[in-house]
């Protein structure tokens, strides 16, 4: 076949491709030109899950009547003139693709009137053929009508899902964007059932009940609010706490300067700080915003926009996972409201937690709280010791420096029971001893400004690509302090002459290449701390107290007090709860009291 010059028409339908998806990828574009034309109301109306037709009606600024066929054309936009606009761009839509993209795959009529404007005009495109300009009756803003999606591409249409599949991704649209502008109302229509209706929420309680209509009530009961600048970005949001996390990372909403995406720099950000907190295999659920200089990111990495690239990608990834580990560490028992809270909206906010760096080795006489064998049961110990059955021995109320109560007895070896001035607490002992001790061999470790290297008697060869043998070279005073001290032999070889104290039995070669991955990716790596964390954990796990040790009342007191001091003790290393409350109102309705 001879080289040709493609059609327009064809030029249009294979860039439609790159942006248009399904309906729900129209019904993005369209919302974001909304958002840009600044929309505080938007309506969706859909018929046969958006193929049929989608319906999007703003009451924006509107398009001048000599604008309406250039919206159409291809490259045009009202958003950016030069290259200086581009690499600063703060709108959601700039590149001038989407209404000419969906245009050229579907049926479509665009209605507007602007505020200069006396009424409406209304213009259509069909396969390439657009129409003057008429009168039509609309209210300032912008409808757009698009009709049968892909009539004239059979074999994209061939690729669309069930009516209620496709109309759950036009519902997952509407939430992503009503979660980026609390400001603005929502409503999806199919038909006359109501996918969808958010109204403003100018409010805290209002944005509130939003979130909690679209990650569930339990989200936005128990979500921590993150709030903290740094290093020229700022983060607000929430973030599900550890004992709310799912199998799935279907909850997981991340905005920068407003815009949806998904990047795999943050997102292993914000992962690797709930590491310590989160139940293996799990996914955190959270809502947050970033908000960066636009110059510093390039949002022009795809057609459909939800790619980045950052200037800075080590400054932005270390402030993300700073940030929200920082906010973690809050997660301790807590008085709040006249009863007992782990995290729930609590603000974090400060300077940035400084790095993790391990110190002194912790030994084993380091792990525990002193807890010695109980002589006796528990529940038989002496009266000076008790709180059962002895109203006025011990307080019993919690307190800002005791919100866990104090302990009243011993459940089958396992669990601590504490009375509160509101209800019962129960206390996993081997999962809270679990927690406090490895906070405080953590802490032990954070001093000192380089990790204890171990000398290996034979140094470990290990080849590399020439690329990461330079990289290990040019980062090996960085490696050192990480407790890898390495050696360039040869063009493709690297000598390993100490490996990290507490990880003499590793795998040398691969610890090293993994490092190195993340620096090539990142410019920084947390490898060895994330291995040592993991030994420690070990290390805690085995130390701590184990079930059927039975502790005496005041032993039991002390591990209460020393989960209130140390931070993350709602969970254990492993990501599972240390305690759970249970309410005298819950107790009263077991036992049917005041009915």
């Amino acid at each position: 076949m001879s080289i040709r010059i493609l059609s327009e028409q064809l030029v249009h339908q294979i860039a439609a491709g790159e942006v248009i998806e399904r309906p729900a990828s129209v019904v993005k574009e369209l919302l974001e030109n909304s958002l840009d034309a600044g929309a505080r109301r938007v309506e969706i109306e859909i018929e046969e899950g958006g193929v049929r037709l989608c319906r999007v009606r703003d009451d924006g600024c509107g398009i001048e009547r000599d604008e309406l066929l250039l919206a159409l054309t291809r490259h045009a936009t009202s958003k950016i003139a030069t290259i200086a606009d581009l690499e600063a761009v703060g709108t959601l839509g700039f590149r001038g693709e989407a209404l000419p993209s969906i245009a050229s795959v579907s049926r479509m009529r665009l209605v507007s009137r602007s505020a200069s404007m006396a009424n409406g005009h209304a213009v259509t495109a069909e396969n390439g053929t657009f129409t003057d300009p008429i009168p039509a009756p609309h209210p300032q803003g912008t409808t757009v009508e698009v009709r049968d999606l892909f009539f004239n591409v059979p074999a994209r249409r061939k690729f669309l899902r069930s009516e209620r599949t496709e109309s759950q991704h036009l519902v997952r649209t509407v939430e992503r964007l009503a979660l980026s502008r609390f400001d603005v109302a929502w409503t999806l229509m199919a038909g006359r059932r109501r996918l969808a209706d958010y109204p403003a929420a100018d409010s805290e309680s209002e944005r509130t009940d939003r979130i909690g209509r679209v990650l569930g009530e339990d989200f936005a009961a128990s979500a921590l609010y993150v709030e903290h600048q740094g290093a020229g970005c700022a983060l607000a949001g929430w973030l599900g706490l550890p004992t709310h996390a799912r199998a799935q990372a279907d909850m997981q909403y991340l905005y920068l300067n407003g815009r949806m995406v998904r990047d795999r720099l943050l997102a292993a950000a914000i992962r690797q700080a709930y590491d310590d907190v989160l139940y293996h295999g799990r996914q955190p659920a959270y809502v947050l915003f970033l908000a960066m200089d636009p110059a510093r990111v390039d949002v022009n990495a795809h057609p459909a926009k939800l790619e980045v690239r950052f200037r800075e990608p080590r400054q932005v990834r270390d402030f993300i996972f700073h940030s929200v580990s920082r906010a973690l560490e809050a997660t301790r028992p807590r008085v709040l409201g006249g009863g007992v809270d782990g995290a729930g909206a609590m603000r974090a906010s400060g300077p940035i937690a400084r790095d993790f760096w391990p110190a002194r080795g912790a030994g084993q006489n380091d792990l525990g709280l002193g807890v010695a064998e109980a002589q006796m049961e528990p529940w038989r110990a002496p009266a000076a010791n008790r709180t059962v059955g002895s109203g006025a021995s011990t307080p019993v109320a919690e307190s800002a420096s005791a919100p866990l109560g104090h302990a009243i007895a011993q459940l089958h070896g396992v669990y601590i029971l504490t009375q509160t001035a509101t209800g019962l607490i129960l206390v996993d002992m081997h999962a809270a001893h679990e927690r406090t001790t490895y906070e405080r061999m953590k802490a032990a470790l954070r001093e000192a400004e380089s990790i204890p290297a171990q000398q290996l008697l034979v140094p470990a060869m290990v080849t590399l690509s020439a690329t990461d043998a330079e990289l290990a070279e040019q980062h090996a005073e960085m490696l050192a302090k990480a407790g890898l001290e390495i050696a360039r032999s040869g063009p493709t070889g690297v000598a390993v002459r100490a490996v990290p104290a507490w990880l003499p039995a590793a795998d040398h070669a691969t610890l090293l290449r993994d490092v190195l991955a993340d620096l090539r990716d990142t410019g920084t790596s947390r490898r060895t701390e994330e291995a040592i964390e993991q030994v420690l954990g070990t290390m805690a796990c085995h130390g701590a107290v184990r079930a059927n040790r039975q502790l005496t009342i005041p032993e039991m007191d002390a591990l209460l007090r020393e989960m209130e001091r140390s931070v993350r003790s709602d969970q254990c290393v492993h990501g599972r709860p240390t305690w759970a409350f249970v309410s005298m109102a819950e107790l009263d309705r077991l036992f049917l009291r005041g009915r």
